[in-house]
């Protein structure tokens, strides 16, 4: 039985009280955690086979949980546009993607990720056989929604078969790290027809559904025109809301829309930059906080975001609201901590696995040097502490030393341990290069996506 102990650190546990302990260890046996608390309250395992010393410089966090993302080779390419135009130039990516495209994405995008602390993603991609292959390579935890759509002219997106295919030969692979969602495109991208099988094989698989919700005005006000209903009402309609459906956006969303969310069960991925970025608005999560939406952080990938820094996505998600409504009260550190971790986990149906530290909980952690100039100085009251607000509002993911998953340490010192890094970024480099000469190809092929 491997044995690791990290001691001499801050832990922010993130468990129902939002405890912090101020010199803590905690006892990793194989691969879960088995004890966490005061460092003069554990014994340390004579069989412990390694022991992370924090020096008392040191966070320890539960592992970053990016809701939605989109991997890609597409970084500031498609800039200074609004959705209505910027969406159809993005197809175009999808319109020349290629296995290899998928892959190397992959690879690059959870490299970021993973240096950034983030130890679980929600992708929503191509070729996601791919992707979990990158993602074994690095030893990140995935999960898959593909990229799925049968209405012309959209039908160079995945299918409902190649999707239920995925679930058969990958779900829960990997020792668990590998899960296989059911994904869709948008109301205007999939049939109702699409939206049934979705649900027929929540059913029959037990996996869960994921899509994206009214994320732009022109889009929503497309909804009730064609449909007679908001979006929230045609997913309601059409079943795919509930414990178990992940909507991404939602900025544009009634009163009404949000008590539904809260009332099936349904999770948001919340991804205030992309929103910002592509002038889509500011989603109402306050309110959808107060009625009880589980919201968690989602940076929509490199193509809409330009990065995946979650440390970025709480600090910005939390100042758009306070500007938004002229209030500095909205959104503290802790419940934006709480947004990047455990409702991530809750989103994912994984709130008993990860996204605390606590007993019986998989070691997905991350190590966070505060011994830097950003970070500091750090002071305390009693148990409190300004370091979460610190970590939150002046961190970033260079601060990010160590990431483990299940126990297994995967970045150290800042550094990935499994793979080479300067060859995932050459392979993307040229890949991407290459990608980019082919999706010109495709240009004639722009349409405008809705209305």
């Amino acid at each position: 039985m491997k044995c690791k102990v990290i001691t001499n650190v801050i832990i922010f546990t993130v468990n129902e009280k939002d405890e912090i302990i101020k010199n803590g260890t905690v006892i990793i046996r194989d691969g879960k955690i088995e004890k966490v608390g005061k460092k003069e309250e554990i014994i340390i395992p004579q069989d412990a086979d390694e022991i992370i010393d924090g020096g008392n410089q040191t966070a320890l966090l539960p592992g970053l949980i990016d809701t939605h993302n989109h991997s890609s080779l597409m970084r500031g390419v498609v800039e200074n546009q609004r959705m209505v135009e910027w969406l159809p130039v993005y197809d175009l990516e999808h319109r020349a993607c290629v296995e290899e495209d998928a892959y190397h994405a992959a690879r690059l995008c959870y490299l970021e990720c993973l240096k950034n602390g983030t130890t679980t993603i929600m992708d929503m991609y191509r070729f996601m056989h791919r992707s979990a292959e990158a993602a074994g390579e690095l030893g990140i935890r995935l999960h898959m929604a593909p990229y799925a759509a049968d209405v012309p002219p959209y039908t160079f997106f995945d299918t409902t078969e190649t999707n239920e295919a995925l679930i058969r030969s990958h779900h829960m692979t990997q020792n668990g790290r590998i899960r296989v969602w059911m994904g869709l495109e948008d109301l205007f991208y999939c049939s109702e027809q699409m939206y049934k099988a979705a649900v027929r094989c929540r059913k029959e698989y037990g996996v869960g559904i994921h899509t994206h919700g009214c994320e732009q005005m022109e889009e929503e006000q497309t909804v009730r025109k064609r449909f007679g209903k908001s979006t929230i009402e045609v997913l309601e309609e059409r079943g795919i809301l509930g414990e178990h459906t992940l909507l991404a956006h939602c900025v544009w969303i009634g009163d009404e829309d949000i008590k539904k969310m809260a009332a099936t069960g349904t999770s948001l991925a919340h991804c205030p930059t992309s929103a910002a970025k592509l002038g889509c608005g500011v989603a109402r999560t306050p309110l959808m906080r107060r009625e009880g939406v589980n919201v968690s952080i989602g940076s929509d990938g490199p193509i809409d975001n330009n990065g995946m820094d979650l440390f970025w996505e709480m600090k910005f998600g939390s100042l758009i609201q306070k500007a938004t409504h002229c209030d500095a009260l909205v959104f503290s550190a802790k419940e934006m901590l709480r947004m990047a971790t455990i409702n991530g986990a809750r989103a994912l149906n994984m709130e008993d696995e990860i996204g605390s530290i606590e007993a019986g909980k998989s070691a997905d952690l991350i190590l966070v040097d505060c011994a830097r100039p950003n970070l500091q100085p750090v002071y305390w009251d009693g148990d409190d502490t300004n370091l979460l607000w610190n970590l939150v509002f002046s961190a970033n993911g260079s601060n990010v030393d160590t990431v483990m998953v299940q126990g297994e340490i995967l970045v150290k010192g800042g550094k990935a341990v499994r793979v080479s890094e300067r060859e995932i970024i050459e392979m993307a480099s040229r890949q991407g290069k290459d990608w980019m000469r082919r999706r010109k190809m495709h240009e004639k092929y722009i349409t405008k996506p809705i209305g």
